[in-house]
């Protein structure tokens, strides 16, 4: 295996125990004592019967009681919390998007933002039945812009990018009537029914739970992704490293952390200005060094090849180096913490959004207009602040990996393509990873995604299902989170084919490509069910009868419940391995892992023992095969 070895979840635990001495030593905590401190968790609040909607409140569920004030049960009140958990993710995710189209209106041939990918505008143009033949490109981009935004708060009709799943898919939606309408308005519907008052029936709440989810999806990360592609360029396949050897103790270092790619896209361009470096050089360091966390670091990642320091339970390992200048956030996913660790060293916490301020934090307003003098200011600052850093504090963990990122829906298909010389048309095709699949060289396909968190091992269910599943030749595509643990452990090496079952092995090599695939960040799951869609248009098959399955093992956010219905009402079975908070009504329970596949062809499986949740998306995939007679 020329040298290859993964690293294990054992190193990255002993690297993080090595950097919480450092912490002890200036008076830091971190998240593991934290949640020594929370422990044990709220059994009302994990079974979901908990309910402060209101002030006659707060009111749990007991035996004694089995009733809140107003009467609503235990099954109406952890259909509430459910739905208005999902429309928090929804809004997020949504927002984030809506960024992205307001940022595309900024674009410039002069400007901070540019037209990267002219060919998929003019698409998506089409697509949405825009005349695009003489117009410069980017008044084109403006209009697009105001057309996606009023996707957000339209009066009339269902969200533009349905029509990209196949018909079957778009008349389940249809029937069960949980197609997103304005991407507002879903968030809106879902805070509403949840007021006192309203909505208890289960159904009505996992239906409205579903339509939620899918304005994520099918709406609001879908722009997202889409038009970030169209300003910073489709991923591509693209060489890089991961982990927390990353960092250099002779260069700068900043850290960019969150989720929304315009802010890191104008820090990376200003780290390679020449007169920032100078000023770098000039302050004894050897030059820039930027690296990321969470789904920043994936975004910058599969455009730039910046390197990936860690994922969200990294976030204060970087500081604990004492090598961080300086940690620059916009988004999403950010530690409160880190204001008063940075403190505790040189380095700088820098916020940029008014959706995420902090205390202990210093705030530069990032604004589209102002991008380019804004990131340099950042940058300036780190620069700096390098000769403020105590060398007796500095230990960078000498853990890293290779790592190949970049697998967009159409890096996927070109690569195909590249290998089976099929392209029949401007878009290529699914085809020979059907064949695959078909023949049996492949059993199969897993999108595993999602977060970390400290309930479970960290890592560790998301390595060691990965490592079970390409042993048993299934294809595993990743985003967020799961992606970056896959690339700190070496599993995004094209070498880790050597750990698979022969036939995708044999995949890997012809193809020349890792056994598990970057697809991006958390907002890219919606390049996942782009896939599966243009896999069922290609086979002719519905989405729910292919053999992909999804898995959150270790999620944790609202996001992730927003994603897990979109993902599931798309037609994709998808596989939890922390148990949603809903235990409580057997009724919630029964709606989400059994009644909703009614509607939609899939639903969830609950599973917290890792072994037996690989287990079960393997027979998952072969059930499905055999119903094909493959």
């Amino acid at each position: 295996m020329s040298g290859f070895k993964l690293t294990t979840v054992e190193e990255f635990e002993a690297a993080t125990e090595r950097l919480l001495e450092t912490g002890k030593k200036v008076g830091a905590d971190a998240w593991q004592l934290r949640v020594k401190n929370q422990t044990p968790h709220c059994r009302f609040g994990e079974q979901g019967i908990c309910c402060r909607i209101c002030s006659m409140g707060p009111c749990r569920i007991t035996p004694k009681a089995p009733r809140g004030i107003c009467g609503c049960d235990a099954h109406g009140i952890a259909g509430r919390n459910f739905l208005r958990f999902t429309a928090g993710g929804a809004a997020t995710h949504s927002d984030h998007g809506r960024e992205i189209c307001r940022t595309l209106a900024h674009t410039a041939p002069d400007g901070n933002y540019k037209i990267k990918d002219p060919e998929k505008l003019i698409r998506i143009a089409k697509e949405w039945g825009v005349e695009t033949e003489g117009k410069d490109i980017y008044d084109l981009a403006h209009e697009m812009s105001e057309l996606a935004q009023m996707e957000y708060g339209k009066p009339h009709g269902v969200q533009r990018w349905l029509k990209r799943a196949p018909e079957h898919t778009q008349k389940l939606w249809h029937d069960a009537e949980i197609e997103p309408r304005a991407i507002d308005r879903e968030v809106s519907t879902a805070m509403h029914m949840t007021h006192m008052g309203n909505s208890s029936k289960p159904e009505a709440l996992v239906r409205q739970s579903l339509r939620s989810g899918m304005s994520d999806g099918w709406g609001g990360s879908m722009a997202g992704t889409e038009f970030s592609d169209v300003m910073f360029g489709t991923p591509m396949p693209i060489d890089t490293e991961a982990n927390l050897g990353v960092m250099k103790e002779d260069m700068v270092n900043i850290i960019v952390h969150g989720h929304d790619p315009s802010l890191s896209e104008m820090i990376c361009e200003y780290a390679e200005d020449p007169e920032m470096i100078a000023l770098a050089k000039s302050v004894g360091a050897k030059g820039i060094n930027v690296a990321g966390v969470c789904c920043t670091s994936n975004e910058v990642a599969m455009r730039r090849g910046i390197p990936m320091a860690g994922n969200f339970l990294q976030q204060e390992n970087v500081v604990l180096t004492g090598a961080c200048e300086v940690i620059v956030v916009d988004v999403q996913c950010i530690f409160p913490a880190l204001g008063p660790l940075s403190k505790c060293f040189h380095t700088k916490f820098i916020t940029t959004s008014p959706i995420c301020q902090m205390p202990d934090s210093e705030f530069i307003r990032f604004e589209a207009e102002t991008a380019g003098e804004n990131a340099k200011k950042i940058v300036r600052t780190a620069v700096e602040n390098f000769v403020n850093r105590r060398p007796e504090l500095v230990h960078i963990p000498q853990l890293k990996q290779k790592a190949t990122v970049g697998y967009s829906t159409e890096a996927i298909v070109k690569t195909l393509d590249g290998v089976t010389n099929s392209q029949v048309d401007e878009l290529g095709t699914t085809k020979p990873l059907i064949e695959c699949i078909t023949s049996g060289v492949l059993r199969g396909a897993v999108a595993m995604v999602g977060c970390n968190n400290p309930r479970v091992r960290p890592d560790y269910a998301h390595i060691e299902l990965m490592k079970k599943l390409i042993a048993n030749d299934i294809i595993v595509i990743l985003s967020g989170c799961s992606a970056q643990a896959a690339a700190r452990a070496g599993l995004m090496d094209k070498e880790a084919r050597n750990l698979c079952g022969d036939g995708l092995k044999r995949v890997c090599e012809l193809a020349d490509i890792p056994p598990v695939l970057h697809m991006g960040s958390c907002v890219d799951i919606s390049r996942m069910v782009v896939l599966a869609s243009r896999l069922a248009k290609d086979s002719g098959l519905n989405i729910s009868q292919l053999p992909i399955v999804g898995c959150a093992p270790e999620w944790m956010s609202e996001k992730a419940v927003s994603i897990g219905n979109y993902v599931v009402a798309t037609g994709i079975d998808t596989f939890l391995g922390v148990e949603p908070q809903v235990s409580g009504s057997d009724q919630m329970v029964w709606w989400l892992t059994e009644g909703i596949r009614d509607w939609v062809e899939a639903a969830y499986t609950i599973e917290t023992d890792i072994e037996k949740l690989g287990d079960a998306m393997i027979a998952r995939i072969e059930e499905k095969r055999a119903a094909l007679g493959i």
